[in-house]
């Protein structure tokens, strides 16, 4: 493993973290009237009661607005864009541009895409269930599962603090920049082991003491993947399929492992090169994201997956609860803003309508499902900005106002 390799990884993750972080930002206006219950940390204070029983009518679908959301190509440049919105409150489902540029093939409903950190809803139910059947208690640090695997001065972090982000862990050490598309691309193929990825935070002071602040950070579910490897005795992905993917007849979701291809109908991701030609990115090693966003799915498969969490048919209602409860007041996000994830979910208002759910991108890909608690509506939702950055919010600040748009 090069130091070139190891600044893909870092790159992916502080370019992951600003785009979520933006995009609640960007929308919101009053995320934290979301529910706020105790979490594990030095503040033991009662929980209010988690956002579950919200019933805040949604508007009838804008289906010209969702129409408009989704066609608008070029703010920013996209190369295929799709929405599947459903729910009580009414369903609706759009395309628009190409999978495949090659050949010109139009998007289709069928076509299966990389949902990046969507890959976290995954890993955090089958750790919530394996809570729920008494393997594991939340409040237990890490360290005891995973003896050995973080240095021995760090301080405990909780299997909690984990699921909502809240660990501290510190960053990236000796990670080089890789900030040309060229050098993405020579990359694409680099092989990752976990505790290759677990290793490069194992230098430098944490950034807060475990459970005081909240920051979006894939490592954390890095070392809950491991986690359920080390209950089980399987491949976490392996428990993923076992757990969900069967049981829900998701036959078009899967974790890839070190298949760099995405096999079946799927959608094309594409990177603009500093020539301004468009390169193929579909093929790309997902080792880098191992546990917290390699999976391959589509819409309609993800539409399924949400309306059976929410519904309560994954998860007993306790553990439930904790996907929609975020930390105390007083932790907030390492930038002052209200703390945004529960346990797997995070969570956003637009127009005075609460969301639960998860982004995702990976490079020529971003995506998104997400509900109101009441499932009045829900949108899973994927398009391919051909630049991975700030500008793909434009998007999704669209689509979000297209959701919410009397």
């Amino acid at each position: 493993m090069t130091s070139d390799s190891v600044s893909s990884l870092s790159r992916r993750a502080v370019v992951a973290a600003a785009v979520s972080g933006a995009a609640v930002v960007a929308t919101t206006g009053t995320a934290h009237a979301a529910a706020r219950p105790a979490a594990a940390g030095p503040s033991r204070r009662p929980a209010r009661r988690p956002a579950t029983a919200d019933t805040t009518p949604v508007p009838p679908l804008n289906v010209s607005a969702l129409r408009a959301a989704v066609h608008d190509l070029e703010h920013p440049r996209l190369t295929a864009a799709q929405l599947r919105v459903s729910g009580s409150a009414g369903r609706w489902y759009g395309t628009a541009g190409v999978a495949d540029r090659a050949d010109g093939r139009p998007v289709h409903e069928r076509d299966t895409f990389r949902i990046g950190s969507i890959t976290k809803v995954f890993v955090a139910t089958v750790v919530l269930q394996l809570a729920a059947e008494r393997r594991l208690t939340l409040e237990t640090p890490v360290q005891r599962h995973l003896p050995g695997l973080l240095p021995a001065d760090f301080p405990p972090i909780t299997v909690l603090q984990l699921l909502n982000h809240t660990s501290g862990l510190p960053d990236e050490q000796g990670v080089p920049d890789l900030s040309t598309p060229e050098a993405i691309a020579r990359h694409r193929y680099d092989r990752w082991t976990p505790r290759q990825i677990v290793a490069t935070v194992g230098h430098g002071p944490m950034k807060f003491t475990p459970g005081t602040k909240q920051e979006y950070r894939g490592i954390n579910y890095v070392l809950l993947a491991l986690l359920i490897e080390r209950l089980t005795g399987r491949r976490y992905g392996e428990v993923i399929g076992s757990r969900i993917l069967r049981p829900l007849g998701l036959r078009h979701t899967s974790v890839p492992g070190n298949d760099v291809r995405i096999h079946g109908p799927h959608v094309h991701g594409y990177m603009k090169m500093t020539n301004g030609s468009l390169l193929d990115i579909t093929e790309y090693d997902q080792s880098e994201a191992w546990g917290e966003g390699e999976m391959i799915s589509h819409t309609a498969d993800l539409d399924r997956f949400l309306t059976a969490l929410f519904s309560g048919e994954l998860l007993p209602p306790r553990e439930l609860r904790r996907m929609f409860t975020l930390p105390p007041d007083e932790v907030r996000m390492v930038d002052g803003t209200p703390a945004r994830y529960g346990a797997g979910l995070q969570t956003v208002t637009v127009n005075g309508i609460t969301f639960w759910g998860k982004t995702g991108e990976r490079y020529g890909y971003a995506s998104a499902m997400v509900a109101t608690v009441d499932q009045q509506r829900r949108a899973v939702f994927s398009f391919n900005p051909v630049r991975r950055d700030a500008t793909q919010l434009q998007a999704t600040m669209r689509i979000a106002e297209a959701l919410t748009k009397a």
